[in-house]
């Protein structure tokens, strides 16, 4: 009778860990259509660290259902399934669609009573659910004034002979103007997602969870206002195949890699700092 209970239990495991493959292949493809590749790299990174959540605490889940969240949970996954497969045009619960994945999967195999075992991970595709939707929406937060002022303040301090009309951003031979799309959003969004998973990741106390993603947005945002500002010399210089570069090419990401850098070098700096801090408390208690 023991045999056949881990038996059971071992096939259920093995069928959720198929069910939840197949959701990370339907959700990957999903934003794939979209064709934002840097958005699709940010995705397959939250799906994984949800997977290395599920590792950490997989001897302490609770993989019992009753029937009707079952049911409940087989027809989110069967609603996911049908929108991937059909591509209906259901408006912007097409961006629900790592939620509705989640919440079906955590029914599916632990029921109501079981979902707060799945808080870090639901949580995460919350966020991520959100992030798709200031990401894929044609309305965004305009912040192209804020980038224009400061560009303008960096070439200001750097010696350039600059003024400003709004958004738009004057040398002496030659002006650009900040469109929302290049005042860095997509940039803070990308560092904002990875601030979230540092979060969740690691143990961190409650004033470095506050710190943190105000140090990915300010660090997004303070990047893409150098890269602003060369954009502006370039014109000025009348090199239009590097501006193009910097602006839409290879170069555009340049920028992107260096605040991701930056941010990095800081997650490392804070999680060296909790280690010896840990470690000399360790040493005075003994």
């Amino acid at each position: 009778m023991q045999n056949r209970l881990s038996a059971s239990l071992t096939n259920a495991e093995l069928w959720l860990l198929g069910i939840g493959g197949l959701l990370l292949a339907i959700n990957l493809t999903l934003v794939l259509r979209h064709g934002v590749i840097t958005n699709t790299y940010i995705n397959f990174l939250f799906f994984i660290s949800i997977y290395s959540l599920l590792q950490e605490n997989r001897h302490n889940l609770i993989l019992e259902s009753g029937i009707f969240s079952s049911c409940l949970g087989t027809l989110m996954l069967v609603v996911v399934f049908i929108n991937s497969t059909f591509q209906i045009n259901v408006g912007v619960l097409s961006l629900f669609t790592p939620l509705m994945s989640g919440f079906g999967l955590a029914l599916l195999a632990s029921g109501y009573q079981g979902l707060k075992q799945y808080r870090k991970e639901l949580l995460v595709l919350g966020f991520l659910t959100i992030r798709n939707l200031l990401v894929l929406l044609p309305y965004r937060v305009d912040i192209s004034l804020l980038a224009a002022k400061l560009s303008t303040a960096i070439l200001w301090y750097t010696g350039f002979q600059v003024s400003r009309s709004g958004v738009i951003i004057h040398l002496p031979r030659g002006s650009i103007e900040v469109y929302p799309g290049c005042a860095g959003i997509d940039v803070m969004m990308d560092l904002l997602s990875l601030a979230v998973l540092f979060i969740f990741l690691f143990n961190l106390s409650l004033q470095q969870k506050f710190i943190v993603p105000i140090v990915a947005a300010t660090l997004g945002f303070i990047v893409n206002g150098f890269r602003v500002a060369l954009m502006a010399i370039l014109v000025a210089q009348g090199d239009k195949q590097a501006f193009d570069y910097w602006h839409l090419g290879d170069g555009s990401l340049v920028f992107s890699m260096i605040s991701t850098l930056f941010f990095g070098c800081f997650c490392w700096f804070l999680l060296s700092r909790n280690e010896r801090e840990n470690q000399n408390t360790t040493d005075y208690s003994r």
